[in-house]
């Protein structure tokens, strides 16, 4: 069971101001025109970026170490250090055309938390870590949230690290550029509890005007690449009825797809994110498609009845098309709820700060989901603007982060306890 937390006389906070600034010198390094952030993982940027993060957590007198992917711990000591340490963090790589706040938000708000302990004297029981993970986005390397993946044995770390990018350049070679790539197994390293800060990606808490979110788990992934095989034909001698078009038989699968989400209950998305077209010319009809599917929904049951209706759907297009259609999974992730101690200790510290708050569902991926299955874990949301994020114009209010901040400070202490603090 975790400690209890800090007494309710206490008005432990954090620096508004400092995590601010902090957010804002690292949004300098890739920084954009259009006021974004182009940090692909294991660039020159992102070494720089990585240097400065170590260097902070240096100057709060944390001990900093890196694994054989690259995930940099920075530790703070507690008074008992054979318990396992409580970790918080993110991560600080981006889209192509990201924003400041996505993952830099929970690893500066971990920074934050350590900060402000320092400032209040207070010693914990445990140690806490704040965490950098290792090519979350997967914009440059796929997967997604290839460090937490690799640190938590659901990806095996030789062949993640044989991944190549688009010019050829393996995920192992760049870490070793870069001065990243550790040494030592990574069972060596224990989990006592971990927290995730996240800016929300949606629009739910601003639009009902909440302060934070206390997120109970994550909607399941079903993710499918499709390959259309039609016919190639001029477009002008070949008549409608006698055309094997993989493009039509596209269009029907985007609506296919989009339907199902629909017609299904409760938090169902389904979304067709990428479509290439061959040959592209305007006079050729076209022979072959490429396009993904994604489905999401809260129920394992549902996601599965999803599939089902779109494997329905594509005998149906196949037929009506003549267009042989092949479907390839390519990502499964279950549902997950978080850890019961997790969410209570979030929405605790919430109520407990005076914020408004309500539980939340997370449609997105996080490194969270994968530390949830060797460690209590949870998230705390905090809104941005217009829900937007994965976008330059990603947006959030300096005092909804700080409440953030400031919450994650109260659920670390809930799992970390508190040894001593200065009077």
């Amino acid at each position: 069971m975790p400690n209890s937390q800090p007494s309710a006389s206490s008005n432990l906070s954090v620096d508004q101001d400092r995590l601010w600034r902090s957010l804002m010198d690292l949004g300098r390094i890739g920084a954009t025109p259009k006021g974004g952030v182009a940090r692909l993982a294991l660039t020159d940027l992102d070494r720089e970026a990585r240097l400065l993060f170590i260097a902070w957590c240096e100057e709060a007198g944390m001990s900093v170490s890196f694994d054989a992917i690259g995930n940099i711990f920075a530790r703070r000591l507690g008074r008992d250090p054979s318990r396992a340490p409580i970790l918080m963090g993110s991560h600080i790589d981006t889209q192509p055309t990201g924003g400041k706040f996505d993952g830099c938000f929970g690893v500066m708000a971990g920074l934050e938390v350590v900060r402000s302990l320092n400032d209040l004297g207070i010693e914990t029981e445990a140690p806490i870590e704040v965490v950098a993970w290792t090519n979350e986005e997967g914009s440059r390397f796929p997967p997604c949230m290839m460090g937490s993946g690799v640190f938590t044995g659901k990806l095996d770390l030789d062949e993640t690290l044989a991944k190549k990018d688009g010019s050829g350049l393996s995920v192992g070679d760049e870490l070793a550029r870069i001065g990243f790539q550790g040494k030592g197994s990574l069972k060596d390293h224990p989990v006592g509890g971990y927290f995730e800060a996240h800016i929300e990606q949606g629009p739910v808490l601003e639009d009902e005007g909440k302060t934070i979110g206390v997120v109970i788990g994550t909607l399941g992934q079903k993710w499918f690449d499709l390959i259309l095989t039609g016919q190639e034909a001029h477009a002008g001698p070949t008549p409608m009825h006698l055309r094997k078009d993989a493009l039509l038989a596209a269009a029907e699968i985007v609506r296919a797809v989009n339907t199902i989400a629909l017609e299904t209950s409760g938090t169902a998305c389904g979304t067709v994110g990428r479509l290439e077209v061959f040959p592209g010319s305007r006079n050729v009809i076209p022979g072959r498609v490429d396009l993904s599917v994604d489905f999401r929904h809260w129920s394992a049951e549902t996601l599965a009845g999803m599939v089902e209706s779109l494997n329905e759907a594509i005998v149906r297009i196949g037929v009506q098309t003549g267009v042989t259609i092949e479907i390839i999974p390519t990502a499964d992730f279950p549902p997950l709820s978080f850890h019961e101690d997790c969410v209570r200790a979030v929405r605790e510290a919430a109520g407990h700060l005076g914020y408004t708050h309500r539980d939340i569902v997370s449609g997105a991926g996080h490194d969270a989901i994968f530390l949830a299955e060797i460690a209590p874990a949870g998230m705390i949301f905090v809104p941005c603007e217009g829900g937007i994020s994965h976008n330059e114009a990603e947006n959030a209010a300096p005092s909804d982060l700080a409440a953030g901040a400031s919450v994650l400070l109260h659920a670390v202490l809930s799992r970390a306890g508190i040894a001593a603090r200065r009077s």
